[in-house]
């Protein structure tokens, strides 16, 4: 059966590459790209082992006041930015407006505050103790260059290894909203907000413990002689 001009011109190739393959060049060829790929698997091996061994033997770091691990902030943040860029930027789902600055200023006080800060009070004992520091709001430039809805997201779903907790379900998509565009306008506040922000402030320490004042006039009660 006489072949097709297609098929004439793959099976000279195909006599070509097998005649080129049984001479020694072919031969060396072939050594090199069998070694070529050797390589790589034991490269691939040794840097697998070399991770495991890191972390089985108790070098890795583990204390927040310990110093980072190598290339530990440059991969957490490429991946990061890699994951938010495939999301969806929706457009805040409530107005930038007092009401609901003050809204999402109510909810921050209860939630954020004690990591991330508030307008002229210094780092609190958890936000000093925290590794990766919880960047202050409130001073500098916060996460105001950043979107709405990037700070949604990490509200809604907190970051892994970081100490963020995710809200999801423990607060509603219009307060985490609120939330967004306060921290978004942070550096633009105005004075009904900063004294929604200053109203209470206190720690979950304060409100999980008497305070000193209270129970010293509390004890002072008790050893007063009853009136006469």
């Amino acid at each position: 059966m006489q072949k097709s001009p297609v098929e004439s011109r793959l099976s000279a190739k195909y006599d070509a590459l097998e005649s080129v393959a049984k001479t020694p060049e072919g031969w060396e060829r072939s050594d090199m790209v069998k070694g070529l790929i050797l390589g790589i698997l034991i490269g691939v091996l040794l840097i697998a082992g070399c991770a495991y061994f890191y972390f089985s033997s108790g070098h890795a770091p583990v204390a927040t006041s310990a110093p980072p691990m190598p290339l530990e902030r440059t991969f957490a943040r490429i991946g990061l930015h890699a994951y938010l860029d495939k999301l969806p930027h929706p457009a805040p789902q409530v107005p930038t407006d007092e009401a609901n600055l003050i809204s999402g200023a109510k909810v921050y006080k209860e939630q954020c505050a004690v990591c991330h800060g508030l307008p002229g009070e210094d780092k609190t004992a958890i936000a000093l103790g925290m590794y990766p520091s919880p960047p202050q709001l409130f001073h500098g430039t916060g996460v105001t260059d950043d979107d709405a809805w990037e700070s949604y997201w990490k509200v809604e779903n907190g970051i892994r290894m970081t100490g963020m907790p995710g809200f999801k379900d423990r607060l509603t998509e219009t307060q985490i909203w609120q939330v967004s565009v306060l921290v978004k306008n942070a550096d633009k506040i105005g004075e009904p907000v900063r004294k929604e922000l200053a109203a209470g402030n206190s720690t979950p320490m304060d409100m999980a413990m008497p305070s000193t004042d209270a129970s010293s006039a509390g004890q002072k009660s008790k050893s007063a002689p009853p009136p006469k």
